[in-house]
């Protein structure tokens, strides 16, 4: 593992530039253009399209799989590893140039693959899953959309076609989070999302705005080149902005309240957000813009602080949750959070933080779709107090959730070692006493989330049956579910270390990172913080084996404080009631109050005063003549009086 933290982050002044695609590279532009035109397909045919639209929807995320890997694959030819190619001029206005153009290199292509391989397994698994659904249909629709954005994401070649990606990531992640609109707690859900995800989305457009008004330019290699002409501040302002847009999409500190509640989709959509798309954003758009964070010790503070407070957030609440989904839910939080540590960092953890973003792709879809089989053999049921003694009836789906509990927890020799174990031990070569901080967050993180995970896995496959009365006998998963399951249960296993041993050297072949020598010793030995990880990761499988081996209460009970809090997520949402939300909704009110009886009002009474007088006014229109001529004759002698007055001296 030593030779995976050989590899540091180059110099900024280094030039980045990007061959022109040739061959087969030329045709990366079908990657998005085949999902998505699935997605209009099946939107447009309407119901026409129900018999036979979820088969289309599958083959079109298979057909860009095969095309990704082939791409993959022709990269290796190719000297500097990446190509770009320029479909078109999106915006020319002044000295603004945006190119609608795509950039595939060594991590467009991991991403590539990540999105459409396990993307097209979780497709495969939602045909059985969706089939009794009546809107089966648009489901793979919005499915095919997301798949299109989340390609567009990784593969532009600059801000503006990131943030286009961006967009619709976030418009599909709607449509499928609210897919079930008809339920109040998914519609909430929803909006809950798209509200919380546009604060972050401000963050990024208001950095690409920086970006052209400092640099002149949204091109990656132009903005990359340009880094090292920017002061400090400007740096720092950037890569902030940058931070709270990452924040946002990947549910991270203080933005990820939405994150959970998103469990109320479908759970296809769970695990396709949670595995292969939207949270892996946040930690695409820092990596891929690691010069700009490796310019500022300060902004790479901030965003390791961010993933140590995250991942510690969400391994405790996760210790608290009943809920099958919302635990898996807040250990995608936890999860992602070591992503941002380890991108923080910089340097080799760059890479390990990729590789551990890959692996947590593997047995997090495989965790969610199993927790949907173990949901369609227990009628929609998942409350984990309920379940119990399943590993008899559910012999595939318990051992294929066992392989992604023993890869999430970090055990040797399983894939989550060999990913996460690297970050924590990049987390202690910090220079000063922040390397005991962070990682001392980082070992506390493993310690708790093989806690919560063995609860998980125990509560629900063994112990005692806790069954409510109209479960009978839980069956097995049909084949179209079971066989994704199997095939991702295999990858969560071993594709840990199999990316660790490949990943680094990939990455490092563009994108500014080289291979290099590391800045810092260890304030430990690396034998010690392989002992001191496993031993905690041990420690607390063996805790939470034993407390719930013979099953828990079926309704909540009596607890202190720390698992009060926990239960209602640390009180993050209430502060962000008090916070955020309750003098929004103050100064809503005020400034409708305002425009009713300010705006509105001065308006309103103008016009009722200009009414008024008119209606005044038109009483003197009778339509008689004698009106009119004893008004002309008064107002005669009226000026005639006046006239005599000025000659007398009277007005003088």
């Amino acid at each position: 593992m030593d030779e995976i933290l050989t590899y540091a982050q180059a110099a900024p002044a280094e030039t980045v530039s990007y061959a022109t695609a040739d061959g087969l590279l030329s045709n990366v532009w079908l990657l998005v253009a085949i999902p998505l035109v699935s997605a209009a397909v099946l939107l447009l045919l309407g119901r026409r399209a129900d018999r036979w639209g979820h088969w289309l929807g599958v083959a079109a995320v298979g057909a860009a799989f095969l095309l990704g890997l082939a791409s993959f694959l022709g990269l290796r030819g190719l000297e500097n590893k990446s190509v770009q190619l320029s479909l078109w001029d999106f915006m020319v206005v002044g000295g603004l140039h945006v190119d609608f153009g795509l950039l595939f290199d060594p991590l467009a292509g991991v991403f590539v693959l990540l999105i459409t391989g396990v993307g097209f397994l979780i497709h495969l698994y939602a045909v059985e899953y969706m089939a009794v659904d009546a809107g089966r249909r648009r489901f793979f629709a919005y499915f095919n959309l997301f798949i299109a954005a989340m390609l567009l994401l990784v593969l532009g070649n600059n801000y503006v076609m990131l943030y286009f990606g961006w967009e619709g990531v976030g418009l599909a992640s709607y449509l499928l989070i609210n897919f079930w609109y008809t339920r109040p707690a998914a519609a909430t859900a929803g909006k809950k999302a798209f509200l919380m995800n546009r604060v972050g989305d401000a963050g990024l457009a208001i950095a690409i705005f920086i970006m052209f008004a400092t640099l002149g330019t949204t091109q990656y290699d132009e903005v990359f080149n340009g880094v090292g002409a920017l002061t400090g501040g400007t740096v720092l302002v950037l890569g902030l902005l940058l931070l709270l847009g990452a924040a946002g999409k990947s549910g991270q500190f203080p933005l990820q309240a939405w994150l959970p509640d998103a469990m109320e989709g479908p759970t296809p959509v769970s695990a396709l957000i949670h595995a292969a798309t939207m949270v892996t954003a946040g930690v695409y758009l820092i990596a891929r813009s690691n010069i700009i964070f490796s310019a500022n010790s300060t902004l790479q503070l901030v965003v390791v602080s961010v993933g140590a407070l995250t991942l510690l957030l969400g391994a405790i609440i996760g210790c608290a949750k009943d809920d099958i989904k919302r635990v898996l839910a807040w250990s995608t939080v936890s999860q992602i959070g070591y992503m941002f540590l380890g991108v923080g960092l910089g340097g080799a953890a760059y890479a390990l933080a990729i590789v551990h973003l890959l692996a947590h792709g593997f047995f997090k879809a495989n965790m969610f779709l199993g927790a949907g089989s173990v949901m369609h053999a227990m009628k929609d049921q998942v409350d984990i107090r309920r379940f119990g003694g399943l590993s008899k009836y559910m012999k595939i789906t318990w051992l294929t959730f066992g392989a992604g509990w023993v890869a999430i927890i970090g055990m040797f020799p399983f894939s989550g070692y060999f990913s996460k174990e690297p970050i924590i031990a990049a987390a202690f070569q910090r220079e000063d006493w922040t390397a005991w901080l962070f990682g001392g967050a980082a070992v506390l993180g493993a310690a708790l989330t093989a806690f919560y995970m063995t609860r998980l896995f125990v509560l629900t496959f063994h112990g005692p049956k806790r069954w409510t009365t109209d479960i009978e006998h839980p069956h097995e998963s049909p084949p179209l579910m079971t066989v994704p399951l199997i095939l991702l249960g295999i990858g969560s296993l071993g594709a840990g270390w199999l990316l660790a041993t490949s990943v680094p050297d990939w990455l490092t072949a563009t994108g500014g990172l080289a291979a290099t020598e590391t800045h810092h010793e260890a304030v430990l030995p690396h034998w010690a913080i392989v002992v001191l990880s496993l031993g905690v990761t041990v420690l607390g499988a063996v805790l939470g084996w034993f407390l719930f081996r013979n099953g828990t209460a079926t309704a909540p009970q009596p607890a202190g404080v720390l698992v009060t809090a926990a239960r209602k997520n640390l009180y993050t949402d209430a502060v962000n009631e008090a916070v955020f939300e309750k003098p929004g909704i103050f100064l809503t009110r005020a400034l409708v109050y305002l425009d009713n009886r300010g705006i509105d009002g001065l308006v309103n009474g103008l016009a009722a005063g200009i009414g008024g007088g008119s209606g005044r006014l038109r009483r003197l229109q009778t339509g008689f003549v004698r009106s009119y001529a004893t008004s002309i004759l008064t107002g005669a002698l009226l000026v005639m009086a006046a006239f005599l007055a000025v000659q007398a001296g009277w007005l003088a």
